[in-house]
């Protein structure tokens, strides 16, 4: 948390991972850090993908995390000077399947966000302004539970998200998100507000608190069903949308990758995939020489 600024929900995940591995060497009759070899690190990966009677097997995104978490643990040992070498450093994350990121189309999301909550109520106004800023702006949903009033440029149409890592960026907030959180904040935040203690969160719960990670999931999941949606919807596909429909708009990769708070432009171009194929769709459907 201190030196790299992870998020309470990574350090959570870490934790639990390690907890397994802890679980793991136990079962192997391991209990010191200085008896673990590379074969037994690699054991634990081959686990974790095959499964148990305990745990279901773990796809490669997952068990690869929990690798990083154990080569973090041997890497942190070794260089304290508690064990004499790192037996983990050879043993490699599993390769995730490459796969596009979801995206629903432009008239889904009018859909969705037009099903957010019921009409006239305080939390209907929390509930559009809380989609329409997810869309408007591709933030993640722990950045938008996350912010506070002040995190708000009004005047300047802009809102400051706190990213992975403590790194804060700057995003325009659209028209139509820039309506939905003033009257959020004009007629349904003062209601809720009224019932806390003075909570400086941009989003409050029934309760006058501010609005937890899971409730904004219910409240997305909610919307989806009266949109007829389903499970086709969640943050991150928003998150996705968002990207999409800004490439399939023209605009430039390296803006997409600031507006996300991507480290690498290398995890942006991800959603260039899903640009090309809809360029082969319009341009099949368009040129009267593309089918035969």
């Amino acid at each position: 948390m201190v030196e790299r600024g992870l998020a309470a929900n990574t350090l959570s995940s870490y934790r639990r991972d390690l907890r397994r591995y802890v679980d793991h060497l136990a079962g192997l009759g391991v209990d010191d850090l200085a008896r673990v070899g590379e074969q037994e690190v690699a054991g634990f990966l081959a686990a974790l993908r095959e499964g148990s009677e305990d745990h279901p097997p773990l796809s490669a995104t997952s068990a690869g995390r929990a690798v990083v978490a154990v080569r973090g643990l041997h890497r942190f040992a070794h260089r304290e000077g508690l064990v004499p070498d790192d037996p983990a450093r050879e043993v490699r994350p599993p390769t995730p399947a490459r796969r596009l990121p979801r995206a629903i189309t432009v008239e889904e999301v009018e859909r969705l966000l037009d099903a957010a909550g019921a009409p006239g109520t305080p939390a209907a106004l929390r509930d559009r302004a809380l989609l329409e800023l997810l869309y408007g702006t591709g933030a993640r949903i722990s950045e938008a539970v996350g912010l506070a009033v002040d995190d708000l440029e009004r005047d300047a149409g802009l809102v400051r998200l706190d990213g992975k890592g403590g790194k804060q960026r700057v995003v325009p907030v659209g028209s139509y998100a820039a309506r939905a959180v003033e009257a959020w904040l004009v007629r349904g935040r003062p209601v809720l507000a009224a019932a806390g203690a003075g909570s400086s969160a941009l989003f409050l719960n029934q309760r006058g608190g501010r609005l937890s990670r899971q409730s904004a999931w219910a409240v997305l999941q909610a919307a989806a069903e009266r949109a007829g949606l389903g499970g086709r919807v969640s943050p991150h596909v928003l998150r996705h949308s968002f990207a999409t429909h800004l490439l399939d708009g023209g605009a430039d990769v390296r803006v997409v990758q600031e507006l996300l708070g991507h480290a690498s432009v290398t995890t942006t171009q991800v959603y260039t995939l899903v640009t090309v194929d809809r360029l082969r769709e319009v341009y099949a459907g368009a040129h009267p020489r593309a089918r035969a």
